[in-house]
């Protein structure tokens, strides 16, 4: 199988450990299968996917910003907003993601596999098997990693068996004996966040969506534990109104997750109070409410804002 230039494997805007990790993975089993392809991301990594690439010695794929002129196959993500610059003049060649189906069209039939599982690593690491292509230790590592990170060690409600049976065939083959261990690691790693400045902590992991024609940006960090970000909260809801008047947005949702509680203190700037009750059946007291079992953006937070928001 071959097939001309260059194709640039690509994930979100503000890239978590998923949407590069599957970038990787997704190169190595183009390659293998004779296409010419490159993993790249569009940000820099958080401290979590830094430290899951420098465990498993997997060096951090190059920048990519703008799709002119490239070839580019879409992981992790299918919205415009969170895609490369210029992305009309890229030839699309596919897309993988686990996301609703956002609003990236194609002049021409592309490779386009979405499915309801809590992570697109889950998803590479099934196509693997489809090919029968051997997974190496370093990229089977690193796919454990964005399916732990992805569905909170398996405690969010995006989770699916499928991401339990390909996280424990990855496993395996990285050599990982506990991996509630590894995932634990993982959001203390990321947990090192709030040693950054708030702005930095609200764009980390920053998604924007079109709800019925409003600017809506969702935010999310995971944490072990509330507490470690009660001293930033004042200063995130500042920062959140600032955003909110620059880059022109309806409303700012940050979701503030602790992963042992499995629970979500959602901060929100700007979206009316009847759109929030219509969400999330309460009212804003202060600057946030507190969401019990609410744990996954794609899924507890996008559809109810984006039905209310419709339904306006």
């Amino acid at each position: 199988m071959s097939e001309n230039g260059v194709i640039y494997v690509v994930g979100h805007k503000s890239p978590d450990t998923d949407s590069i990790c599957s970038a990787i993975a997704l190169v190595h089993l183009l390659n293998s299968l004779g296409y010419e392809a490159v993993a790249c991301r569009q940000g820099e990594p958080n401290n979590e996917t830094r430290y899951v690439l420098n465990r498993f010695g997997v060096e951090v794929p190059n920048l990519l910003t703008d799709g002119s002129g490239k070839k580019v196959f879409l992981v992790d993500h299918s919205d415009v907003a969170q895609s490369l610059d210029n992305l009309d003049k890229a030839e699309i060649f596919g897309i993988i993601d686990h996301h609703k189906i956002g609003d990236v069209t194609t002049p021409q039939p592309v490779y386009f596999l979405a499915l309801p599982v809590g992570c697109s690593s889950t998803i590479v690491g099934m196509l693997y098997d489809y090919f029968n292509v051997e997974i190496p230790e370093k990229i089977a590592g690193i796919m454990t990693c964005a399916i732990l990170s992805d569905t909170v060690i398996f405690r969010s409600a995006t989770t699916t068996e499928k991401d339990k049976e390909i996280a424990k065939k990855l496993a395996y083959i990285a050599g990982i004996d506990d991996v509630e261990k590894l995932g634990v690691q993982l959001f203390k790693e990321k947990s090192d966040i709030v040693r950054k400045s708030p702005r930095e902590i609200l764009l980390s992991d920053f998604k924007e969506f079109d709800f019925a024609g409003y600017k809506v940006g969702i935010g999310q960090v995971e944490v072990v534990s509330l507490s470690l970000l009660d001293n930033v909260k004042d200063a995130l809801f500042e920062e959140m109104k600032r955003l909110k008047e620059e880059s022109g947005f309806h409303g700012i949702f940050f979701m503030l997750t602790d992963i042992m509680q499995e629970g979500t203190e959602l901060m929100a700037v700007g979206a009316n109070q009847e759109i929030f009750e219509k969400a999330f059946g309460k009212q804003v007291e202060g600057n946030s409410v507190y969401l019990e079992g609410v744990m996954s953006r794609k899924k507890q937070v996008v559809p109810p804002l984006q039905k209310a928001y419709e339904s306006q």
